[in-house]
């Protein structure tokens, strides 16, 4: 029987070690949207993910949305459109959300100033992201990103770029953009588990000219 890959359907791919887990697999919260293969390395239990994607309140319908193939340290976070507060008025504290009168500073406003929503916080591909960096808001975190550890991730990182430091700041292009837009074109992350088996000395080497043939070779049926 050939080879297929680990089973992206089960909670902990590492029969001895219970620290990692795919997430997709244990995701509670219908506005989080893992794809396969993403694990997450709990140094204490990985079931605190959700514990870390935080103010992260259903009334305002922000997703988090994380690709296919990516790797999340322990500790990462992710700040969520809950946390903004609004900075025009004199006062930053959110009087309306407590009621008893305070209510009326929400009548005759549109409601998207008083409580700002930056958008969906989406993390592209094979991304790896390292020990407790955090998150803001409405982050968009691009396709072969690497964060570093301790990153504090306040604009958007472009595909293939190493990023680190607070507010993080490129460090370098993992790659030159004709790179990255041959290997965001072949997005080997999209094909099916026995097909990455069975290129995955390819996947996992520095020969893109290979693995741009075989993406020719398989086009259609991927």
């Amino acid at each position: 029987m050939p080879l297929t890959g680990p089973n992206p359907d089960v909670i902990h791919p590492l029969e001895n070690y219970k620290n990692l887990v795919f997430l997709k697999n244990i995701i509670t919260r219908p506005n989080i949207h893992i794809g396969r293969f993403t694990y997450y390395d709990d140094v204490t239990d990985p079931y605190n993910f959700e514990k870390n994607i935080l103010y992260h309140f259903p009334f305002i319908g922000d997703k988090l949305i994380i690709g296919n193939f990516c790797a999340i340290a322990s500790g990462v976070k992710f700040i969520m459109n809950g946390s903004n507060h609004e900075i025009k008025p004199l006062s930053t504290f959110p009087f309306g959300i407590f009621g008893n009168g305070w209510e009326v500073v929400n009548q005759g406003v549109d409601l998207t100033d008083k409580y700002p929503n930056k958008g969906d916080t989406v993390i592209g591909h094979d991304v790896w992201m390292g020990y407790e960096a955090m998150i803001m808001p409405g982050i968009q975190i691009g396709t072969g990103a690497i964060i570093a550890a301790g990153a504090v991730v306040t604009r958007n990182v472009p595909h293939y770029a190493i990023v680190g430091g607070n507010p993080a700041q490129i460090i370098r292009m993992r790659y030159d953009a004709d790179t990255v837009n041959r290997l965001l074109k072949i997005a080997w992350w999209d094909w099916e588990p026995a097909t990455i088996t069975q290129h995955i000395k390819i996947i996992n080497s520095v020969n893109l000219d290979d693995l741009e043939r075989i993406a020719e070779t398989f086009k259609g049926q991927l």
